[in-house]
């Protein structure tokens, strides 16, 4: 069974956000206001190790929103990636509050208004099967993203964890993130 893994270079990442473009373009839920699928977040910022990093759903092996959603919509394909079915959700919210990620998102029909369907990245789980890399590992201009299959030795992903240490968000939470950041 494959395990699909997301890696970002810390070191690369120059905060152009080609991949939440990408993204948005990929996807057309991501083009609701308010859902923002990737994001980058510079860590440090004017200080010293200053980097950006691209994040998003980290397809946790062991995920709070699966857990805790009560419409059970929430699923993992045989790579390890967490999918959910919009038609099941009910829009509870219980998933973002779980997620220490922030990775599921709503759409803001109004500034006060009610939350509508939950949306999150999908690792490109439509290019994924067509052998093709997610939107934003295939146009990232830095080439600061890989993602494959860590049970494959000849993948990017394995041969970089090989050469490369690499952190994890939170790994206090338990979850076992999918997505690692290269240091």
């Amino acid at each position: 069974m494959a395990v699909m893994k997301f890696l970002c270079d810390t070191k690369r990442c120059i905060e152009c956000n080609g991949c939440v473009t990408a993204c948005k373009n990929e996807n057309d839920s991501a083009l609701e206001w308010g859902i923002q699928r990737r994001r980058v977040v510079t860590i440090n910022d004017g200080q010293p190790g200053e980097a950006s990093i691209s994040v998003a759903c980290m397809h946790c092996t062991d995920a709070p929103c699966m857990a805790v959603c009560p419409a059970d919509c929430f699923y993992r394909t045989e790579d390890g990636i967490v999918l959910h079915d919009k038609d099941t959700c009910i829009g509870c919210g219980y998933c973002f509050y779980a997620c220490p990620f922030g990775a599921p998102q709503f759409p803001k029909k109004t500034a006060f208004g009610s939350r509508g369907k939950m949306d999150k990245c999908t690792f490109c789980d439509h290019r994924v099967k067509d052998g093709l890399n997610p939107a934003c590992v295939a146009v990232c201009p830095t080439k600061c993203m890989y993602f494959g299959d860590l049970d494959d030795p000849n993948s990017d992903v394995t041969k970089v964890i090989k050469e490369r240490k690499y952190k994890t968000l939170i790994p206090e939470a338990g979850t076992i993130p999918h997505l690692y950041f290269l240091i």
